[in-house]
């Protein structure tokens, strides 16, 4: 059963503010617990550890030992009032599972799911979860796509679409973008830049680009790391 050190009508409070609970807190949802509240995100965190949750005492809103497969221990948190779930239970698939399928009983909240496994994730997937979460998946691959090219950051979207921020090729350096034609001749859009020692800019038909700047490029992937790769 829950150990609850606060009033229920508490996590109603939380529920109604801008807030998330995080249920899981290891290494992914403890860091993701303490990225929101220093976000200013109020954030309720559940774990079923007592040195885990005495170990984030003081350091989110409020944190709770519970066992959060049990649908009366997430009813008494208050769980169905909030908007946002993140479930990141990882060592225990049943246990993230079970937990995720009675979140999905409520109306709300929007459920994030961890998935340590392609099965893990395609099962989260037929329950209905419509944000599951591949860390060590999603980070291999973009590291890969880091380390193949000459790229110094990469984000993939849906679609094949992606940003990579890069140096700009000497094809695209020293006359003005609406004289180079990029878009036209490599099917990409450089849509930001960062003078060295500056900050980022969005640009513009008159931004020119120097060997020394750092640019953001968006486009269909092939397309995109192809022109990265330019020299």
């Amino acid at each position: 059963m829950a150990r609850i050190p606060f009033p229920a009508r508490s996590f109603d409070r939380i529920a109604e503010a801008d807030s998330v609970v995080v249920i899981g807190l290891g290494r992914f949802g403890g860091s993701l617990a303490l990225e929101l509240e220093s976000l200013g995100t109020q954030v309720l965190g559940i774990d079923d550890s007592e040195e885990t949750v005495q170990s984030f005492n003081g350091l989110l809103t409020h944190v709770v030992r519970a066992d959060a497969t049990k649908d009366e221990v997430l009813r008494q948190l208050s769980v169905p009032e909030f908007d946002r779930a993140v479930v990141g239970i990882g060592t225990d698939v049943e246990a993230s599972i079970l937990t995720t399928s009675r979140l999905l009983k409520f109306a709300k909240p929007g459920i994030w799911a961890k998935a340590i496994s392609e099965p893990h994730a395609e099962i989260l997937e037929q329950l209905g979860v419509h944000h599951v979460i591949r860390p060590e998946h999603d980070m291999g691959r973009r590291v890969a796509h880091l380390v193949r090219g000459a790229m110094l950051d990469y984000v993939e979207f849906e679609d094949n679409f992606v940003m990579i921020r890069t140096t700009p090729p000497a094809v695209a350096q020293d006359r003005p973008l609406e004289v180079l034609q990029l878009r036209s001749k490599y099917d990409i859009t450089v849509v930001a830049v960062k003078r060295k020692g500056g900050q980022w800019e969005h640009t513009t038909p008159q931004t020119v680009l120097y060997d020394d700047d750092q640019v953001i490029v968006q486009g269909a992937k092939d397309k995109a790391e192809a022109f990265s790769a330019l020299v």
